[in-house]
């Protein structure tokens, strides 16, 4: 069987194109003949009015073909917005600012565990329709196994293109997860690697956007995003 590259854009309302190739099942051992390779999902949501959050999930479905969830709006810090790492304090630099605007991108698997995430959390403070001052946060979530294996970060960064008297202030967080453990001793087959990119307007308004990179996937994971 041959490999397949998959790269699979997903917009608001749904994908613009779809992966392709045959998916890990979730009990077999990893497999070159039998895995979803190269998959990236990619994609947008619209900003949440104030007071309310954003959120959708994208599972890998049968036969690497993704099942795009719907664009939800939810209460802010509740329900699916709720995620442990969604709700960082604020950075400590603005905490004088008046808004703040909160991004996840995570990786669950089949069994609704965590395996990674990347959580980015923003203050700013704005006047004469310009962004006076601005900070960025970036955390990281992964999840371990109890004999010292599992996921590790294996890198991270954060850039802010600007954070003093800026017309717009836009920050890229990256993480890059390994996996080593009970699925794969080798610590070669697994591999995540999260994008976030969040945009902060002097009118109070934001916007994120997410990549996610996964080396190989079982059938069943999901891609959940949102922000606040």
């Amino acid at each position: 069987m041959n490999k397949r590259f998959a790269s699979v854009v997903v917009a608001s309302a749904g994908l613009l194109s779809l992966m392709s190739g045959t998916a890990l099942a979730d009990t077999a051992p990893p497999s070159p003949e039998q895995s979803c390779e190269g998959v990236k999902l990619t994609g947008a949501l619209p900003a949440p009015p104030a007071g309310m959050a954003v959120v959708q999930d994208v599972t890998i479905g049968k036969d690497c073909k993704p099942v795009t969830g719907p664009v939800q709006y939810v209460p802010a810090s509740s329900g699916k917005a709720a995620a442990k790492g969604a709700l960082a304090a604020a950075p400590k630099a603005a905490a004088a600012a008046g808004r703040q605007f909160r991004s996840w991108n995570e990786m669950f698997d089949c069994c609704n565990i965590r395996m990674t995430g990347l959580y980015t959390t923003s203050t700013w403070s704005s006047a004469d329709g310009r962004i006076t001052t601005a900070a960025t946060e970036a955390r990281h979530e992964w999840n371990r196994e109890p004999w010292d294996a599992g996921w590790s970060l294996k890198s991270s960064d954060k850039k802010d293109d600007c954070t003093n008297d800026c017309a717009t202030v836009t920050t890229q967080a990256n993480a890059e997860f390994t996996y080593k453990g009970i699925f794969d001793v080798t610590g070669k087959w697994y591999a995540n690697t999260h994008h976030s990119n969040v945009k902060l307007n002097p009118d109070s308004t934001a916007t994120c956007t997410f990549d996610v990179e996964l080396r190989h996937t079982f059938i069943g994971w999901n891609w959940r995003r949102g922000c606040e």
